[in-house]
């Protein structure tokens, strides 16, 4: 059974559970479209994890006790695919000065760097869910083999854009930061933008994506294109 749980007045948290796993991610994507369903006035924000699902809420127009009963009605709802599901493709121009780290890990893995990036790109991702930066998505799952754990020591600022693994996961870095995943490339897209009000980030919790090998002048033509604003986010969009 979830649990649940109060953040102050004005936020409650339903968790499914205490660890990185798939299938939790799936119930929290279904109780966060069945709870959409029910057009609750008074929620301000709905942040769904790995394993747990916050729901922020102003108390003078929503009873908490409503809200609550609510959500574990909703927890009960049917796995099923997200109507509020998004699938990205992604160009990636791998290795070299983009991807750093394509080598090392083509080494640990006892694996070419073409069989790398074929492996990386014949996956279809998950976004679990946003987190660390405006717009990080934290994708999953790796296959076995390709589990690395992070360096030892992190970069002090990994470029913007930059595609890195570690552990059961994938990301893409929307900022420069400090960081200590392994990079294998990156992608042109730019995937936080203020300017779009209705969806500054790119990727929501529950959409998919696949990656497709780009060469380096087909990653400059296209950095150019958006930033000079001639491809907007559907561009990327699949469905």
């Amino acid at each position: 059974m979830p649990r649940l749980l109060a953040l102050g007045d004005g936020a409650l948290t339903l968790e499914f559970g205490d660890r990185i796993d798939a299938g939790l991610n799936a119930q929290v994507m279904a109780t966060r479209d069945a709870l959409a369903a029910q057009h609750l006035v008074g929620i301000s924000d709905v942040v769904p994890t790995w394993r747990s699902l916050t729901v922020h809420f102003d108390p003078l127009q929503l009873d908490r006790d409503r809200l609550a009963a609510c959500l574990m009605q909703s927890a009960d709802a049917p796995l099923q695919e997200s109507s509020l599901t998004t699938r990205w493709q992604i160009p990636i121009v791998f290795g070299g000065e983009f991807g750093p780290d394509l080598g090392a890990v083509a080494s640990a893995t006892g694996r070419n760097e073409d069989a790398i990036i074929a492996a990386i790109c014949d996956l279809e991702l998950r976004v679990f869910l946003i987190g660390f930066l405006p717009g990080f998505p934290y994708l999953g799952e790796l296959p076995e083999w390709l589990h690395l754990p992070r360096l030892k020591t992190p970069r002090a600022a990994v470029p913007a854009n930059s595609l890195a693994i570690a552990g059961a996961q994938a990301a893409i870095y929307p900022w420069v930061s400090p960081g200590g995943w392994h990079l294998l490339g990156r992608t042109p897209v730019r995937l936080f933008d203020l300017a779009d009000a209705a969806r500054p980030a790119l990727f929501a919790p529950g959409d998919s994506l696949r990656f497709t090998s780009v060469s380096g002048a087909e990653y400059t033509r296209l950095a150019a294109a958006v930033a000079a604003g001639e491809m907007a986010s559907s561009a990327w969009r699949t469905s």
